[in-house]
Order: C-alpha cells, then structure tokens, then sequence
C-alpha cells in the first residue's frame, strides 16, 4: 500500500533551518504531484508547498522566500528546507501525494521555533 514517511521535525530557534523530508513508497512516485501541510494547534490544515510532476513549484504567501520544495523521483523523496524559521511556522507537518481521485497522506512531523 501507499505509504508517506515523514522525517527531520524537531526544535529550532527562531532564525534557524530545518530539512523535512518524505520517503514514498507504494506508488509510482514521478505520475504524483507532492506538498507540504501543516496543522498548528486549534487551525486548520494549510498548504504550505507543492511540487508538480513537472517540477512546478508554488508556495503559500506566508513562507515564499523562506522554504523551498523539492522532489527526488529516482529517490522518490520530496524535501522542504525550512529557513528564517518564525514561532509561526511552528505546527505539524504532513507530506501529500495527489494523483486525479487518490490522496495520500504521511503521520506527519511536529516543528517546534523556540528559544
């Protein structure tokens, strides 16, 4: 079945960076166009990043200029490099596959901009 692993959350200060990464198996990785969401505590879910198939990136106003996605298909990996990390940001972050009706969805992974 499909799967979406998460990794690279953790604790950051604000002003730092952070490298989120998504392993994706089950699927044929390159026909998906991939995203980040994120959830903070008592809000919605929100798009943060997506990538096409064809590589097309698009961002959500709030962290344009400060994340960028990236996708691997011969790894089938999709990256977001999280940097200037705000106490905003801080939330859960889910990686998403989309293909016409399937949508997937990875555990998650909490990112946490403290000092």
């Amino acid at each position: 079945q499909v799967q979406l692993v998460e990794s690279g959350g953790g604790l950051v200060q604000p002003g730092g960076s952070l490298r989120l990464s998504c392993a994706a198996s089950g699927m044929i990785f390159s026909r998906y166009a991939m995203g980040w969401y994120r959830q903070a505590p008592g809000k919605q879910r929100e798009l943060v990043a997506t990538i096409s198939r064809s590589g097309q990136t698009d961002y959500a106003d709030s962290v344009r200029g400060r994340f960028t996605i990236a996708r691997d298909n011969a790894k089938s990996t999709v990256a977001l490099q999280m940097n200037s990390l705000k106490s905003e940001d801080t939330a859960v972050y889910y990686c998403n596959g989309r293909l016409n009706e399937r949508n997937y969805w990875g555990q998650g992974t909490q990112v946490t901009v403290s000092s």
